[in-house]
C-alpha cells in the first residue's frame, strides 16, 4: 500500500486511517455480505490500535449476528467495517483505501453460500465456510 493508508466512505463523512500493516483481502462470499453490498465483501484487517476513525458520529452499526458489527456511514450508507466482539482485529473494506492500495488478495471463505450468478476463479484459496 502507498504511504497513504487514510480510506473514505462515498462521501467522505467517514474517514480511517491504518498506522500498521494491512492484512491481505479476504473476500466473505457469506449470505449476510452480499446482501448487504450486493456481491461479496471484500476487507482488509489491521490491529484495532492501528486504527484511527473520525466521523464516528457519523457511524451507523448493525449486529445481523451474535457476536459482531457491520458498520456504515449514516450518511452515505457506505460499508466500513466488519468487527467480532473481543477480537484485537478489525476488517476493513478494502474498497474505502485509495489507488493504488498496494493489497494483495489473499482468500475467499463461505464460498458454500455464494451467489451463482459468478464464478471465482482467481486461483486464491476457497473455504466453504470460515478460513482455517
Amino acid at each position: 500500500m502507498t504511504d497513504d493508508k487514510t480510506g473514505r466512505c462515498l462521501c467522505g463523512a467517514v474517514t480511517i486511517t491504518v498506522t500498521g500493516k494491512l492484512g491481505p483481502v479476504s473476500y466473505c462470499h457469506c449470505t449476510q455480505c452480499r446482501r448487504q453490498t450486493g456481491l461479496y465483501y471484500a476487507t482488509t484487517d489491521a490491529a484495532l490500535s492501528e486504527v484511527e476513525i473520525s466521523g464516528r458520529d457519523r457511524i451507523g452499526a448493525f449486529r445481523a449476528s451474535p457476536g459482531a458489527e457491520r458498520a456504515f456511514c449514516r450518511d452515505c450508507g457506505s460499508p466500513l467495517y466488519w468487527k467480532a466482539d473481543g477480537e484485537q482485529r478489525m476488517s476493513l473494506m478494502a474498497g474505502l483505501f485509495p489507488n493504488p492500495t498496494g493489497l494483495e488478495g489473499g482468500y475467499h471463505i463461505y464460498c458454500a453460500d455464494k451467489g451463482d450468478f459468478y464464478e471465482i476463479d482467481d486461483g486464491l484459496p476457497q473455504y466453504p465456510a470460515g478460513s482455517s
